[in-house]
């Protein structure tokens, strides 16, 4: 493999694990709106508010265990110290057993305390899963550190594939078995199936990465048995490594991610507390948010957690070298992978919003409020995608206090935000829209701040934001455009959508190289550059 191949094989690695992500995505939509029509806005507000404690409690448990693991270990695997990688390895999986095991008892046992009473229950429901995640953590930190993303890329979507299979299955038999009962005595049990598929599909997940690694054993074993230079590190000191590698990480995550949760807890605790609403109505509410609006923008952000993850032990790799040139280089080939296709993204949701959720949550009764909502929400994406990468990036240079710190500033000034609009106006659902902008918006700001401190790094403000935005915008018009003439000639909003994406992805790249937003060099480090690259020359866009 040759010098630059090397260096921009994180990019590789990054498009196969964003394929992966987007994949999950697609599923997790798809099957969202059977599961919509099962649970209703009621159970999915039910599943949703509970599934964000699981996941916040999980961030501070585990989540982090594949960055922190990857991170360490890559530098250990340049140095090639076989045996303290491994060591790290079996260290991280104690460190799970130990953590891992109280957060799951934790949630079982203070459900009541942390959600209202309707979704105490699919709380305890979600509970093992939180320990068979920080498991399954382990293992794809693990084979990120080797630079391989094949084996997290597949047990990504096998597990989305089974929670997608069993979330429908269990809810239809669960609501089945209640038919009887009240709507909301239904919507709950239906909130309990869709929990049980995200653990089914964890599981399934966690014993395809132990086959994996069980197969690669052999392996591991000779390669760590020719380590013979290097002295091996006691535990002790390895799990103390990882306790304060992971820690640093685990706050930043948690602090970045808080303003889910924290802005859950504040919307229901007002509305229900202060302003009197029936918890079966907010917890609708929040099911149109959360559960369709969100659910959708979270697609194209896949992309820039799959290039935080492989951007980690990379930058980690040519910083401990000192190599800053070539950090900031890796720096800015994952800023412009990320804003070519998080702009665009973005401009497609805001015109093409209200078609989108026809398609995949046809409610007549929430289609225009979902759509009003994913309109607004569609600037996150960038401003989410960004501030994701940022994060890793200086995660990477080991400024892990960093994004805490940015993080809990931006989380004060959008929870203040949130409570003075829920408090003195009635936009109410509205209010977690503004505050989800306000908060992606700073972090992107002070991340970008400190890496330009640090590093100085300097923005390409022309390749990575001008040009996509300018080829974005030209697409977005296009595009809609488009989809008014189909649907105006064939009256189905299904392929009017359909056919009006075919046209404006093409066009979009197309425009984008035209303006030179990227050119032969880079895009033959993507996936299947050659054949994009001749593409390109055959229309003497090259």
């Amino acid at each position: 493999m040759s010098k630059q191949s090397r260096k921009n094989n994180f990019i590789k690695q990054a498009g196969i694990l964003a394929l992966a992500g987007i994949i999950c995505r697609i599923i997790g939509i798809l099957y969202r709106r059977p599961l919509t029509e099962l649970l209703g806005t009621e159970g999915l507000g039910y599943y949703s508010i509970s599934y964000n404690i699981y996941a916040i409690i999980l961030l501070i448990s585990s989540y982090s265990i594949p960055s922190a693991l990857s991170k360490e270990m890559a530098k250990k695997l340049i140095l090639k110290e076989y045996k303290n990688a491994q060591k790290l390895f079996h260290c991280a999986i104690v460190y799970v057993f130990i953590v891992g095991g109280l957060a799951s008892f934790f949630t079982y046992f203070c459900a009541s305390f942390l959600v209202e009473n309707n979704s105490v229950i699919v709380l305890q429901v979600f509970a093992p899963t939180i320990f068979l995640s920080g498991l399954l953590g382990v293992f794809r930190g693990y084979f990120q550190a080797h630079r391989t993303m094949h084996q997290t890329s597949l047990s990504q979507i096998l597990e989305q594939i089974f929670n997608a299979v069993v979330s429908i299955l269990a809810a239809y038999f669960f609501i089945e078995a209640v038919k009887q009962s009240t709507p909301t005595t239904q919507a709950i049990y239906g909130a309990i199936g869709s929990a049980i598929g995200t653990g089914a599909g964890v599981l399934i997940a966690l014993l395809f990465m132990l086959i994996i690694y069980l197969l690669n054993k052999g392996f591991i074993q000779k390669r760590i048995q020719r380590d013979i230079d290097n002295q091996t590190e006691p535990y002790v000191v390895v799990l103390r490594r990882i306790f304060f590698t992971i820690t640093p990480i685990i706050l930043s995550t948690f602090i970045y991610n808080l303003s889910t949760t924290l802005n859950q807890t504040i919307y229901t605790k007002l509305l229900i507390y202060l302003k009197g609403f029936e918890e079966k109505i907010v917890a609708s509410q929040y099911g149109i948010f959360s559960g369709e609006a969100v659910v959708i923008t979270n697609i194209p952000i896949a992309l820039a957690s799959a290039i935080a993850a492989s951007i980690l032990p990379s930058i980690s790799g040519t910083y401990s070298l000192s190599n800053i040139k070539d950090t900031n280089r890796k720096i800015d080939m994952a800023i412009r992978t990320t804003m070519l296709i998080s702009i665009p993204s973005a401009v497609g949701l805001a015109v093409l919003s209200r078609p989108i959720v026809q398609i995949l949550f046809p409610q007549k009764d929430t289609l225009m409020q979902a759509s009003e909502i994913l309109r607004f929400l569609s600037i996150t994406v960038i401003f989410y995608s960004l501030s994701t990468v940022t994060n890793a990036v200086l995660q990477g240079i080991n400024k892990v206090n960093l994004p805490v710190i940015n993080a809990l500033i931006s989380l004060v000034i959008q929870t203040t935000v949130l409570v003075v609009i829920l408090l003195f106006t009635d936009w109410n659902i509205y209010a977690l829209t503004i505050a989800a902008i306000v908060y992606s918006f700073l972090m992107c700001v002070l991340n970008g701040f400190f890496i330009r401190k640090k590093l100085g790094y300097r923005l390409n403000i022309r390749n990575n934001i001008l040009i996509p935005f300018a080829a974005s915008a030209i697409m977005g018009m296009i595009a809609r455009l488009s989809y008014i003439l189909f649907y105006v000639l064939c009256k189905s909003n299904t392929i009017s959508i359909f056919l009006a994406i075919i046209i404006a992805i093409p066009l979009y790249g197309i425009i984008v190289i035209k303006f030179g937003g990227i050119n032969e060099s880079e895009l033959i480090i993507l996936p299947n550059g050659k054949m994009i690259v001749g593409f390109a020359k055959k229309l003497k866009l090259l």
